[in-house]
């Protein structure tokens, strides 16, 4: 979505021809503070018609504007107040959704060292079943069966990391030009890979509790194509937080199976799931899709997925498998295995589970009552808020050296009313942390303009 303009157009009273008097203007209003450093300026048409000057007068006072070194133009984007970026080192990046570091060099310098021993060059250079070898499956399923999903092991097909397990679960169920449901706010990658399968995705309300049960319901009914598939995540919904109870995972299946429809379960935050509560695919094996991953709960470099796939779908699944990869990264399934037979998996996972509750409570410390949901682990918050007030945070944000989430990103329909401002709390270091979430309840507590002000 692009933001528009904070700037009220005007000429200046002072004398001279047009496009000195606009340039003026914005001289005026840049000493003032009233255009903050990237703020964008009205494009050159609109900028005309709201002045009631002509095209070529614009063009003429942005480019001396642009000379001086006041704005700045970026191709295909438009035109910006131009200013001193932040140095790499000052930005403070809570825009990606990463677990906190707690895989230390030890750990791994051993493990590789340990694999180099094991592995030739041989078996090193030979390629792998398609789903993943045998070996490989039957360790991720016994990880499985251990916290969340007992599955036998030619259920599951191995990834490269949970993306690319969550775009063949999308070709396979739902087929390229299909219809996915899934939340009016749901993780950005999804968005990326439905619209790559020309998908067209269809937004459902959402509570506090994830998606709503009445609204799935009435969306299934109005859709009158013959597949009905929903995307979701039961647990940690990204970007909001909440996470489903007992009663509503029983009733989206009893939705499902009422309108014959097909899950995808996302549930690459496992970590975190409450004790008691099952998996989608436990509850409804026939016609789920599960997705599990282990960047967001050991660390990003393991690019390993592993996606359950109904009996029904194996054949379809495997399809796209070998369409988009000929194998998951051998290196890759070998660390996995490893850490999780001798320990190492369920320590790190401990370990980012602690630290993340930690980081959970700084931010309700520091936010308060605007944190949805007020408790709870993580590594990623939720603000809500209108649109407007989502995109003018973020922009003062970014204009202090904080980067979070761009507010559209999350979003299904653009035109929804419901919005807000995700926080990834997961990489900065507590110090850095810390100075973000601060500067973040800074522009809270002020107002939209405050916001768009210099810092």
């Amino acid at each position: 979505m692009r933001l528009a303009s904070p700037w009220s157009p005007r000429l200046s009273d002072e004398p001279g021809l047009t496009h000195e008097r606009l340039v003026t203007a914005l001289e005026e209003d840049l000493a003032a503070g009233r255009l903050p450093v990237g703020a964008r300026m009205p494009a050159h048409r609109d900028l005309a018609y709201r002045l009631g000057i002509g095209l070529g007068t614009v063009t003429k006072a942005y480019s001396l504007l642009e000379k001086r070194g006041l704005v700045r133009s970026v191709r295909g984007r438009g035109m910006f107040v131009a200013g001193k970026e932040p140095n790499p080192g000052e930005i403070i990046d809570l825009s990606v959704n990463t677990p906190p570091q707690m895989l230390g060099d030890g750990i791994l310098s051993a493990t590789l060292a340990a694999l180099a021993r094991q592995m030739d060059a041989d078996s090193f250079g030979r390629y792998r079943p398609p789903a993943g070898s045998i070996e490989y499956r039957e360790a991720i399923a016994h990880w499985l069966a251990e916290h969340r999903l007992t599955i036998a092991a030619d259920r599951l097909l191995l990834t490269n990391g949970a993306q690319h397990a969550l775009a063949i679960a999308l070709a396979a169920a739902a087929g390229v030009g299909g219809t996915v449901f899934t939340e009016a706010l749901t993780y950005p990658g999804a968005i990326l890979a439905a619209r790559q399968n020309l998908q067209a995705l269809k937004a459902v309300a959402l509570d506090d509790e994830g998606l709503r049960p009445d609204a799935l319901a009435a969306a299934f009914s109005a859709h009158s194509g013959e597949r009905r598939v929903v995307y979701l995540t039961p647990t940690l919904h990204n970007p909001t937080g909440a996470t489903m109870g007992l009663a509503r995972r029983q009733d989206i299946v009893a939705v499902c199976r009422t309108h014959d429809a097909v899950i995808i379960e996302d549930d690459v935050y496992s970590l975190f799931t409450p004790s008691g509560l099952p998996a989608l695919a436990e509850l409804a094996p026939e016609r789920t899709f599960y997705i599990a991953g282990f960047s967001k709960i050991l660390s990003p470099g393991l690019r390993i997925g592993a996606l359950a796939v109904p009996p029904a779908a194996m054949q379809t699944a495997q399809g796209f498998l070998q369409a988009t990869s000929s194998m998951a990264s051998p290196l890759m399934c070998a660390i996995m295995e490893r850490w999780i037979r001798d320990g190492t998996a369920r320590a790190v996972g401990e370990a980012i589970r602690r630290e993340a509750t930690e980081r959970a409570a700084m931010a309700q410390a520091v936010l308060g009552s605007r944190v949805q949901p007020a408790s709870g682990a993580g590594f990623h918050l939720w603000l809500p808020m209108s649109l407007a007030d989502a995109a003018s945070l973020a922009q003062g944000a970014a204009a202090r050296g904080v980067m979070v989430t761009p507010p559209a990103a999350v979003m299904v329909d653009e035109n929804d009313r419901a919005a807000g401002v995700r926080l990834c709390i997961g990489a900065p270091s507590l110090e850095d942390l810390m100075r973000a979430l601060q500067t973040i309840r800074l522009l809270l507590d002020g107002s939209a303009e405050d916001r768009l002000a210099p810092p």
